[in-house]
């Protein structure tokens, strides 16, 4: 099996890949259809009311982070992923009741909205982490990126299939179509064998437990700078959902069919980003930064696209930039980290990740209002190029990093780290370097160990 697949050869990670794929797709055309009736049913095309429905969806990921970490350290993952499934697939179908039985108004869908996002909450850092239990520690990287990968193919097929069901059958059958896909995620894992699973290091109990996941990401400087551009890029440029909607229906005047398709096209370039990071063997911390600035750019394209299909070119770039941010910063947070605080670690990293949310969708959403959806993408330009900025000034001023020009066979740009690198010969607590050692101090132990197996 080729490098970029080698996780698939775990017969129970192949079960909960084809399984999350088919519930990912539901999730999807849920998404979608809610956009859509929230901007086109419920309101008169309010880019904040999108907004306030995503934050409320997002936001308990932010307040629960400590419980939900917690209970991913703690708890059997295989069990608690079953309940959360369930409890969403039910929301589903409930949600899905009532917009076809004509019984929708605004504030239901703000409420189940919120209920969605408490058990998104508890989901996300045990879905996370429960991957390093399906395949073994050297494939976890790989796992990652095929699992944002199968998320991402979902979001192409999902709202291209919801563009066109919302025409046919309207947004309520949608609901109830993604209420039913849980239930292959929940086949999935009744067939995963727990005797098969890699045994996970589960925390023991003690007090300060529910802080101690804030105290280990405080003293890795690696991590803290991650988790920043997180936050930067994922509150004020990652609203999707915001962009594609307004783009497509103020400035285009397309159709919910035309908003699918748009939202597919995006995915698409996901989709490309996330194999590249399966096919890489570990993940690299510049290729966050770089990634960071390479978003920001495509999202400025896609801001002054003066046609539709220019900017459906231009979301295909911020997709494939974006997932390869998203992927690469997950797995250098999953694979650089004590699997005992892993789940703890996660959880706080998606409560970065999607819980900046509630501060950047109404704002991005009145932006859209005001100025015009084209400015909101501003907006998300100038998040990837400060988060670019942010990732410069770490390496210059944390690990004295200078830009070199290399001679040799060919011509290079090479970063290297001066004397005052604080992270130089630092390990973390997988054994993985969280720092490149300086050439010479490598040279200094190559030396070492020569001399220590001469007196042998």
């Amino acid at each position: 099996m080729s490098a970029m697949f080698r996780s698939l050869a775990s017969i129970d990670y192949r079960i909960w890949f084809a399984g999350a794929l088919v519930s990912n797709i539901g999730t999807w055309m849920q998404r979608t259809a809610q956009d859509w009736i929230v901007l086109t049913e419920l309101t008169d095309h309010d880019a904040v009311a999108v907004g306030i429905t995503m934050a409320l969806q997002l936001g308990p990921q932010l307040l629960l982070v400590p419980f939900s970490g917690l209970i991913a350290d703690r708890l059997d993952r295989r069990r608690t992923l079953m309940a959360t499934q369930a409890a969403m697939g039910i929301l589903g179908l409930g949600l899905g009741v009532i917009v076809v039985t004509g019984l929708a108004q605004l504030w239901i869908v703000y409420a189940f909205a919120l209920l969605l996002g408490i058990a998104s909450a508890i989901d996300a850092p045990v879905r996370q982490t429960f991957v390093s239990e399906l395949v073994s520690g050297a494939h976890v990287g790989n796992a990652v990126a095929l699992n944002s990968a199968s998320f991402n193919a979902a979001r192409t097929i999902g709202p291209a299939i919801a563009g066109v069901l919302v025409v046919l059958i309207g947004a309520g059958w949608v609901f109830i179509v993604n209420g039913i896909t849980f239930a292959a995620v929940l086949v999935s894992l009744r067939f995963i064998r727990p005797s098969r699973l890699v045994p996970a290091v589960r925390a023991p109990r003690a007090k300060g437990q529910l802080l101690e996941g804030f105290r280990y990401v405080r003293g890795r400087p690696d991590l803290v700078i991650v988790f920043l551009i997180v936050f930067v890029v994922g509150t004020f440029g990652f609203n999707y959902p915001i962009f594609t909607s307004t783009m497509a229906t103020v400035e285009f005047g397309l159709d919910s069919a035309g908003f699918g398709l748009l939202t597919a096209v995006m995915a698409v370039g996901s989709v490309a980003g996330a194999l590249v990071s399966a096919s890489r063997d570990k993940p690299r911390l510049r290729l966050v930064f770089l990634a960071s600035a390479a978003f920001g750019v495509f999202a400025l394209l896609a801001a002054i696209a003066p046609s539709a299909w220019l900017f459906a070119g231009a979301l295909v770039l911020i997709g494939f930039a974006g997932q390869i941010l998203m992927t690469t910063a997950n797995g250098t947070v999953q694979t650089t980290t004590d699997p005992v605080m892993r789940g703890r670690v996660m959880a706080l990293y998606m409560a970065i990740f999607v819980g900046g949310t509630p501060l950047g969708a109404p704002l991005l959403g009145a932006v859209a209002n005001t100025l015009g959806p084209r400015w909101a993408l501003g907006v998300a330009a100038l998040a990837g190029v400060a988060a670019f900025a942010l990732g410069v000034g770490w390496l210059v001023v944390y690990r004295d990093a200078r830009l070199r020009v290399r001679s040799g066979s060919r011509w290079r740009l090479r970063v290297e780290f001066g004397a005052r690198d604080r992270m130089a010969g630092s390990m973390t607590a997988t054994g993985s370097f969280a720092a490149l050692p300086r050439r010479e101090e490598l040279a200094e132990e190559l030396e070492l160990d020569e001399a220590d197996a001469r007196r042998s």
